[in-house]
């Protein structure tokens, strides 16, 4: 399929001034396609008397296309691209009548069969440039239109849509025409929904899922829409704009890619969101997150829109910002920056130390296959945290005000980085353009390391910078707390403004120093000789989590640069964590320390020692929390306890009994993930494993199933599994996923060492059959990530320079393989 250009886009928006879609579309023509009808009036620009263009689509099968009435030859179409000649200026209209193919890979229009009760759904996803496999467009953001949408759909279906859908009977929905918005947004979801409905300040909202979830969605409703309505009123109190559209439905959609999407009026979330078994409170937050994040976007992203992809930060990182400071202000879960910190900040600092790197806001993303590969942690995690320093640069209300100013500026149009940073030097005396040119054009992490000076009474800081960028920074400094050692005690928090002009007296010698206390700023840091004690005997002695977080990332940066050896940073797990009150610093510590540092960064003589260190660890968790007192922090050591297993004993009697002893009772996600870890020990089989899916047949089951028969130590289990990842095309995009989460096990390396090498050339082929989400499940998930070796290195840097994978795996490969070479280095680092 073509990639549409930067120049080409730029070109056809001097052209063409694109006035409305009208998309009729027919969902009960089978089980493989359905029918697909654009009428498009546009408007050429210009007085010359013609010139010519071209509009995209990707179809099974080109019908019939008419232009201001004349027929054009379908067979013209050239892959996606159907060319439009001598094009006089004015008005026109394009008439295109198509089959399109229904997709399984979460693209364009996904067709989804519920294996729980027969019943099928589809949506659509349609970002970045999947619109062609649904309806024929002008497929990029800067060409907005007004869109009029008609569905033929079964009659026991309910049809929803970006504006309120219209029952017309017989099976026909027609939807309220749009405001002005991108071809992308566009947004269809259709089948037998089980809907809950309310209204809020006038206009209807609705939450929706497939009928097997019901009971699960009904349960948590009355959360849902009080997150849902209390982030709306605080919008509403930020911003001068009001919401731009006539509804707000939010639609949990099976095997869905992402975490959600900003559809207007009808965001698709996935819905591993409606929670079928007990769940922490952290991952309820996440939920109310990715609820804040996505309305977020109605403003900053659907009512104002990028104008090409090099700005898709304008959209992540602002929705990111907000999501997460929006719902510590407008719902019970006020800790969200500490899930940040730990879990998203240290996704953007490990992209953004791959050589892939790229700007917050890079400067020329040539065509829509580079623009895809963006969709990282730089755009999210470090644009978030860019945003979340120019608030403590800049002030909230200086930031709220350009943000007001841009929204009234460029409201139901299309708007730049530098239409961003004029607003905002609207609101403003600073030099934003100075500060966009250092944090938003830059790429790398600076480091930020503290030096302590002076006699005892009258010590001064001085904090050294690796790297470029000016930070405001917070420094906490910590004192013993007297009769309590393993407590420290905040003497309070300096503001530093780096790089400094002179040191900075802070009296008496503290016991730790902490830079970046707050998390207010984009840096590793590092620990002098007295502070660094002081973290190995006191860590969970800090009182505020936030700045634990901090420290604890701190630890997992030396630890990934090799500068702490990967045995401290599990003592100080050992010794820290059983301590810990924080929901989302026990799982991001315990997920690191088995999947990065027990998996990776020791040695396989070592893992053994390590898993018993974790597993350790997760019994004196488990110990802890036998009064009940707290379910979340024991669901997480129970979690942690089953992937940290050894030993089949202990979790198969927890299978058998259907409970933990003391709690909790095992419900299906804790049940396939014993059974997935007793499989990869050898300790159960096929027999098992159906008996399992008998009792739980759901979509969720069929992956727990898929999962564990991957998992099995048997040559003819293997063999399977890699047929149907690599050469069968049947997998939907989930079942892909859960097979090769399956696949490869550290116990298992000699089992699975003839398909390290087969992988890399099977992959790319993979990759060019079925396109660039099964190209990232491929490249993230199916990777031997657990041969740390030379050779597999070797063979991954081979294919990379001669098999020319296409864009969205040799991304993937290319910091697979970055994060492979940090492996080794640190493995070598800890070498005695």
């Amino acid at each position: 399929m073509s990639v549409l250009t930067r120049d080409e886009a730029q070109t056809r928006a001097r052209l063409l001034d694109v006035h409305h879609y009208a998309i009729d579309l027919d969902l009960t023509r089978g089980d493989d396609t359905f029918d697909s009808r654009t009428a498009i009036r546009f408007t050429v620009r210009g007085d010359t008397d013609s010139t010519d263009t071209f509009v995209e689509v990707k179809p099974a099968e080109l019908r019939a296309v008419t232009l201001d009435g004349q027929p054009l030859d379908p067979a013209a179409l050239d892959e996606n691209r159907l060319a439009l000649k001598n094009l006089a200026p004015g008005e026109h209209e394009l008439r295109v009548d198509a089959a399109m193919r229904y997709s399984r890979t979460g693209e364009g229009m996904h067709r989804f069969t519920d294996p729980a009760d027969g019943e099928t759904y589809v949506y659509t996803q349609l970002f970045l440039d999947d619109v062609q496999r649904v309806y024929a467009a002008f497929d990029q953001p800067d060409l907005k239109a007004v869109f009029d949408l008609t569905v033929t759909a079964p009659e026991s279906w309910t049809v929803l849509a970006n504006g309120v859908t219209e029952d017309t009977g017989e099976g026909r929905w027609k939807a309220a025409t749009t405001p002005l918005i991108s071809t992308y947004l566009v947004a269809v979801a259709a089948g037998p929904w089980h809907s809950v409905r309310t209204e809020h300040r006038g206009l209807p909202f609705g939450i929706h899922c497939r009928h097997s979830l019901a009971p699960y969605l009904d349960a948590d409703t009355d959360e849902l829409f009080e997150v849902t309505r209390a982030c709306f009123d605080r919008y509403h109190e930020k911003f001068d704009e009001p919401y731009p559209f006539d509804s707000y439905d939010q639609a949990f959609v099976p095997e869905f890619n992402a975490g959600a999407m900003e559809n207007p009026g009808l965001v698709t979330f996935r819905d591993d969101f409606v929670f079928r078994s007990a769940v922490t409170d952290t991952q309820r937050q996440t939920r109310a997150m990715v609820i804040a994040h996505e309305m977020a976007h109605m403003w900053f992203g659907d009512l104002v829109t990028l104008r090409w992809w090099d700005d898709i930060w304008l959209n992540e990182s602002f929705a990111e910002y907000m999501g997460y400071q929006t719902t510590a202000e407008a719902t019970r879960f006020t800790d969200t920056w500490t899930d940040f910190g730990v879990t998203r900040k240290a996704w953007g600092y490990d992209a953004d130390q791959r050589p892939s790197t790229h700007p917050v806001a890079p400067e020329n993303v040539r065509d829509t296959a580079s623009a895809l590969l963006n969709f990282d942690g730089i755009s999210y995690a470090k644009g978030a945290s860019a945003l979340r320093q120019l608030v403590a640069w800049l002030g909230e209300k200086d930031f709220l005000a350009g943000i007001n100013t841009h929204f009234e500026r460029h409201k139901f149009a299309n708007a730049s980085l530098a239409d961003f940073i004029d607003s905002l030097a609207a609101a403003t005396d600073r030099d934003v353009h100075a500060w966009a040119e250092s944090w938003l054009r830059t790429t790398g992490v600076d480091t930020l390391v503290p030096s302590v000076t002076g006699d005892n009474g009258s010590r001064a800081l001085t904090v050294r910078r690796t790297g470029e960028r000016p930070h405001r920074i917070a420094v906490g400094l910590y004192d013993q707390s007297p009769g309590d050692e393993g407590r420290l005690t905040p003497r309070g928090r300096l503001d530093l403004d780096i790089p400094q002009t002179e040191p900075r007296p802070i009296g008496k010698l503290p016991a730790l120093v902490v830079l970046n206390d707050g998390d207010l700023s984009y840096a590793k840091i590092r620990f002098d000789a007295d502070s660094f004690r002081a973290v190995r005997e006191s860590l969970s002695g800090l009182p505020d989590p936030l700045t634990r977080a901090v420290v604890w990332n701190a630890l997992r940066d030396a630890v990934r640069d090799g500068e702490l050896p990967a045995a401290t940073y599990l003592d100080i797990a050992r010794t820290h964590l059983p301590h810990e009150t924080d929901l989302a610093l026990v799982d991001g510590v315990l997920a690191f320390a088995a999947g990065q540092v027990a998996d990776r960064y020791v040695t396989p003589e070592r893992r053994p020692a390590a898993l018993s260190t974790l597993a350790e660890l997760c019994r004196d968790l488990i110990r802890r929390t036998e009064d009940g007192d707290h379910p979340g922090l024991r669901l997480i050591a129970v979690r942690h306890r089953i992937a940290t297993a050894a030993h089949p004993d202990t979790i198969a009697a927890w299978l058998a009994d259907g409970i933990v002893p003391g709690g909790p009772e095992l419900d299906p996600e804790l049940r396939w993930r014993i059974l997935t870890r007793l499989a990869v020990l050898g300790a159960v089989d096929e027999d098992a494993i159906a008996a399992e899916l008998a009792i739980d047949p759901s979509a969720t089951g069929q992956e727990g199933a898929a999962r564990c028969r991957a998992a099995l130590p048997d040559a003819e289990a293997k063999a399977r599994a890699w047929e149907a990842m690599f050469a069968s095309d049947d997998l939907s995009n989930y079942l892909f996923t859960a097979t090769a989460q399956g696949f490869w096990q550290p116990e298992q390396s000699d089992l699975v060492r003839e398909y390290v090498p087969r992988y890399y050339p099977e992959a790319v082929a993979l990759a060019a059959r079925r396109g660039p989400a099964i190209a990232d499940a491929a490249g993230r998930w199916a990777f031997p990530a657990h041969a740390v070796d030379a050779d597999t290195l070797r063979l991954g840097q081979e294919c990379l320079a001669d098999a020319d994978p296409i864009p969205a795996l040799r991304r993937k490969l290319a910091d697979q393989l970055d994060d492979l070479a940090r492996a080794l280095r640190v493995r070598e680092a800890n070498t005695d």
